[in-house]
């Protein structure tokens, strides 16, 4: 049998090493290394959007590998790509360490300096036990075998400027489309997608900070059926347990959610944090929502800034949207793009509160009118970034426009409180 190797290493020399090690394996067929875990991520998505079978039965994992931590980047594979054997690479063989690779999914540790004898023994364990997995996941059709669902982040530039209505009538549009949908509100200390929705629930995304292990049972015991149909992980009531969500939690439960529903839609607030943080950088859409005003595009670019510093985003892999937009507003798209050197949605959402006050203030925003231009072009919205499965299949009759194609980027590189109150 023939045994497909990624190796992902950073480092040029252990690139080097890794490589002659591995062709002279047999039976071996190892590809080109990838340099960051954006890349590992990338390269398995792709393979496993095409067959189950492209995928490499085996994945080595460097220690220095970046900018996701290797321990964090195994548990991200692990539960996206559950058929591929990870194996890491570490200078480190304490039992510690071991245990902690382990946990994370790991099938087994190579310890440096590299040596033949046992880099053969870890791949080829690695390998029986992917053909195993993957002999059981052919025979059971409610597995979870392929890349995953779409996440996108929702940011507000400010505080007031919208984040919140924009998440929950995306993650309605989608859902409305036939796609199975979760809507995350990730504001941690201030959410209000509770209020909105009208939903009184005692479990939030606290309840999931301190498993290791999120499995289908404990991620819906946390999740709440809407009656609209949208799966909601709601922000603590408490404001203070927000701290809880480490920025290492976040990222394995949006790889949990990601698994198991075609979209994900994270309300991720104007304040940043570590989970947050996290979040935005997995994401596939960053969506930053400003108003055309100078104090909220101010924001905007300060936050875009930010996020380049920290290596969490670049700016020009983030899409804006311009809310309460009014033609005669001084502050024009294009000068938003050039300010915060984004991307700027297609669609402008225009102002006008008066026909969103009565939902709002009813916390019944599913409930929003069709004919509704706000929600008219929110949903269009939708269907500019590629959230909704067809352009004409929504039930509540609003029109998609889905002829900009999909916004996205070419994936990630790799602290909480304000929001959007209102439109």
């Amino acid at each position: 049998m023939t045994t497909r190797i990624l190796p992902a290493v950073g480092d040029a020399d252990a690139s080097r090493s890794v490589t002659t090690l591995l062709s002279q394996l047999p039976d071996a067929e190892p590809a080109a290394p990838v340099g960051d875990s954006t890349q590992l991520i990338d390269t398995l998505a792709r393979l496993a959007s095409e067959s189950l079978d492209e995928l490499p039965e085996v994945v080595l994992v460097h220690e220095r590998i970046g900018p996701v931590p290797a321990l964090e980047l195994i548990r991200e594979v692990s539960l996206r790509f559950p058929a591929v054997g990870v194996v890491l690479i570490t200078a480190d063989a304490s039992p510690v360490l071991f245990s902690a690779a382990m946990d994370s999914g790991a099938r087994g540790l190579v310890t440096l300096p590299l040596g033949y004898e046992e880099l053969a023994n870890r791949v080829q364990s690695a390998a029986q036990w992917s053909v195993g997995v993957r002999r059981h996941l052919g025979a059971s059709g409610d597995v979870f075998t392929g890349p995953g669902g779409t996440v996108l982040t929702v940011s507000g530039a400010k505080g007031g400027v919208g984040a919140t209505v924009t998440a929950v009538q995306l993650a309605l549009a989608a859902q409305a489309s036939g796609r199975t949908v979760a809507l995350v509100d990730m504001d941690l200390q201030s959410g209000d997608i509770a209020s909105y929705l009208d939903v009184q629930f005692r479990r939030s995304i606290v309840d999931l900070a301190a498993i290791s292990d999120i499995s289908p049972r404990v991620l819906s015991d946390a999740v709440f059926s809407h009656t609209s149909g949208l799966a909601l992980l709601l922000a603590p009531g408490e404001g203070e347990r927000g701290e809880e969500v480490s920025d290492r939690a976040a990222r394995q439960i949006v790889s949990a959610l990601r698994s198991r529903y075609d979209i994900v839609v994270i309300d991720g607030g104007s304040q940043m944090n570590g989970a947050n943080a996290a979040a935005i950088e997995m994401a596939d859409i960053a969506l930053l929502v400003t108003t055309p005003d100078v104090v909220a595009v101010r924001g905007a670019k300060r936050l875009v800034r930010m996020w380049d510093r920290l290596q969490i985003r670049k700016a020009e892999e983030t899409t804006t949207l311009v809310n309460r937009y009014n033609r005669n507003t001084e502050i024009q798209p294009p000068l938003i793009q050039k300010i915060t050197g984004t991307r700027i949605a297609g669609t402008a959402i225009p102002a006008n509160f008066k026909e969103l006050q009565g939902a709002v203030d009813a916390g019944r925003m599913h409930e929003l009118e069709s004919k509704s231009v706000v929600k008219q072009a929110l949903w269009a919205l939708a269907g500019e970034l590629g959230l909704v499965k067809a352009p004409d299949s929504a039930a509540s009759g609003a029109k998609f426009r889905n002829d900009r194609g999909s916004i996205g980027r070419p994936r990630r590189r790799g602290d909480s409180a304000g929001r959007g109150k209102t439109d």
